[in-house]
């Protein structure tokens, strides 16, 4: 497989490996952490762990865990490294997908829960995932202020006539 096509960090669990419930820890190797860097446009990630847990619930199951991480996105004023520190909780309630078109209501909400494909759940996917969302979108650094740059005084593409026309009239 391509390594440009590949997943940033996968690490699945078969539903048939849950039983009464799996906790499992999660830390990508460097190649993982190079693949998240790019796939999330990072400066760097010097530290990635995550612990997630799945279990069954009252339809499908739930996944629940934390990620934390150390990194530094690039600053959208300065272009200059921020460092970011990330330690969010997270769950999600998961179903089959044989079980979404019987048993769950799909809205537009963000609460329906997300369909497993395939009988396999990706927790790299889950944890990459739960850490993109906690991370900035338009990270600045304190005090980095972006300066409109001035529009010209006149857009207007006969405002070069204009000044032929000044510059006539104050020869004559």
């Amino acid at each position: 497989m391509n390594p440009d096509h590949r997943l940033p960090f996968s690490e699945v669990l078969r539903v048939n490996e849950i039983g009464a419930g799996v906790t499992r820890r999660l830390v990508p190797d460097e190649a993982a952490r190079v693949r998240i860097v790019k796939a999330l446009d990072l400066a760097s990630l010097t530290s990635f762990e995550s612990e997630i847990t799945v279990a069954p619930a009252h339809v499908g199951w739930r996944l629940s865990g934390w990620v934390r991480a150390q990194a530094e996105q690039v600053c959208g004023v300065t272009l200059e490294p921020l460092p970011v520190s990330v330690d969010e909780r997270f769950s999600v309630d998961l179903v089959e997908e044989a079980d979404t078109a019987s048993e769950v209501e799909v809205t537009l909400e963000d609460d329906s829960p997300d369909v497993i494909e395939e009988g396999r759940i990706d927790l790299g996917q889950y944890a990459v995932e739960q850490f993109a969302l906690a991370l900035d979108p338009f990270p600045r650094k304190p005090g980095a202020e972006f300066a409109q740059p001035e529009e010209p005084a006149e857009i207007s593409p006969f405002a070069v006539l204009k000044q032929l026309r000044a510059a006539k009239d104050g020869k004559s």
